[in-house]
């Protein structure tokens, strides 16, 4: 069934850090395949900033060859539109931190279109000084939004230090921290499947679940992002943000309505629930690190964990003797970020040639092939007897690439423009979630990772950390 796209007003968008790699890969491509959808308007405004000289000329250039290596372009639209799209962006030479294009930018934006939107695809050491000096400049308006990519700092600490930087310039209804996690079409559905159907509600608890695994597997490495990688790890890397938010969104109570307060008050009482690791706790966390990551990241005999695997306990009625199993991890054998909800068996079968009976398993894939399957124990076809075998009930979103849903980016960007801060982190939510994850980045820090093959599943403690408990992990593929 083909989407239905819904305009959104005309807007500004300022891209700070324009010509870094966020920009490039995803920013730009999104915001051109919005205006090709007719969702964002041919006449909205996108300004970069960045420290690299450059006019208005070479931005667009620059801008059209990023469409082009990013496949945007292919088959999208014809050569007016893209001239004049072109035509509305602009570009201004700035200083984070010194004086030099504040003024330009501020004469640039003068005839704008409201909303404005500042959005800060730069360092992370960079983030507080920026929103400082939109501030100064008084760019935050009432009717501006900040857009802040993680991470949103490396602890509690740092986290609480930019919040307060970041409410100071601006209003909380004004900031959007954002997770592209949460802008995937599998995420939200998993919403949708949970709360606008009767069916799955009553067994969506410990009674009727045995455990639920979250995997982010990728199959690259951190050549080119040694520097940064080093100095996280998975722990801070993935674990704090992506999984914690999955799991926040499988986990949680059904909110009151399906806006951004009612949403993210619930998400903050499963991390709230979260039953704290730590020293006595400490085989619930098992790291490991591919065994090519020292020459990757240039950096030797390093103890940073490239994979990092969590036995979690979230400890209210719902989902008491339910564990969740987080894993995530870099260089494994395949590219895929799912939610599985493993059922329990039934309690007794009537089956002779099958004495025992598996679990049903509810499968969220985000990526790659994003969908939804179930997977369910049926009789096999034909007059040899009576033998069980497990078929999947399968919801794909694409059946081949050209299908593939729209970019997350492009879903949050959007919302940004309507000012809808569901899909994004509240500053309360994002305090909760480093004081969980401190002490789990603490253990990890002190174990010695294990080292695993490149392409293969991860070190082997993390399959003895859920087959201790009478579980698998499902496979990677």
């Amino acid at each position: 069934m083909p989407s239905k796209v819904i305009p959104v007003p005309p807007f500004t968008i300022t891209v700070l850090g324009a010509t870094g790699d966020l920009a490039s890969r995803k920013l730009l491509p999104s915001l051109w395949r919005r205006a090709v959808s007719g969702q964002a308007p041919m006449d909205s405004r996108i300004i970069g900033a960045a420290r690299t000289k450059m006019n208005d000329g070479e931005f667009r250039t620059h801008a059209e060859k990023c469409l082009q290596e990013s496949g945007a372009l292919n088959g999208s639209a014809d050569n007016a539109m893209l001239r004049e799209w072109l035509s509305h962006l602009r570009y201004v030479q700035l200083s984070a931190q010194g004086e030099q294009g504040w003024n330009e930018l501020q004469t640039t934006l003068a005839d704008s279109p409201s909303p404005r939107l500042f959005y800060l695809a730069v360092a992370p050491g960079l983030a507080a000084p920026l929103c400082e000096r939109l501030h100064k400049a008084n760019l935050l308006g009432e009717n501006s939004r900040l857009i802040l990519e993680k991470p949103f700092g490396s602890d509690l600490q740092s986290a609480r230090e930019l919040n307060k930087v970041v409410r100071a310039c601006a209003e909380e209804k004004q900031i959007y921290r954002i997770d592209h996690y949460l802008g995937k079409e599998t995420v939200q559905n998993l919403m949708a499947l949970r709360f606008a159907n009767a069916l799955l509600e009553p067994v969506w608890n410990a009674r009727a679940i045995e455990h639920i695994q979250i995997t982010v597997a990728e199959s690259v490495g951190v050549a080119g992002r040694g520097g940064y990688y080093d100095k996280a790890g998975a722990v801070r890397d993935m674990l704090q943000n992506h999984l914690l938010q999955l799991l926040c969104l499988t986990a949680m109570e059904s909110p009151a309505s399906y806006t951004a307060n009612d949403v993210r008050d619930e998400k903050l009482k499963v991390l709230h629930c979260l039953r704290p690791l730590n020293e006595q706790s400490a085989n619930n966390v098992v790291t490991g690190q591919y065994d090519s990551y020292s020459q990757d990241a240039g950096a030797k005999e390093s103890k940073t964990e490239t994979f990092v695997a969590v036995k979690c306990e979230i400890d209210n009625w719902r989902w008491s003797g339910a564990p969740f199993y987080l894993r995530t991890g870099k260089r494994l054998s395949a590219r895929m970020s799912e939610i599985a909800v493993c059922f329990r068996a039934p309690p007794h079968s009537i089956f002779p040639s099958a004495p025992s009976l598996a679990g049903n398993i509810l499968a969220v894939r985000l990526q790659p092939r994003e969908g939804v399957t179930m997977n369910i124990n049926v009789k096999e076809r034909g007059p040899g007897g009576f033998r069980l075998s497990a078929a999947a009930l399968d919801m794909s979103f694409s059946e081949n690439p050209g299908d593939e849903p729209p970019d997350a980016y492009e879903r949050l960007l959007m919302d940004v423009v309507r000012g809808d801060q569901t899909l994004f982190m509240r500053d309360d939510e994002l305090e909760a979630a480093w004081k969980w994850t401190d002490p789990v980045a603490k253990l990890a820090a002190a174990k010695q990772p294990q080292q695993y093959p490149c392409g293969g599943d991860g070190p082997e403690d993390a399959l003895r950390l859920i087959t201790a408990d009478g579980g698998k992990w499902r496979e990677i593929q």
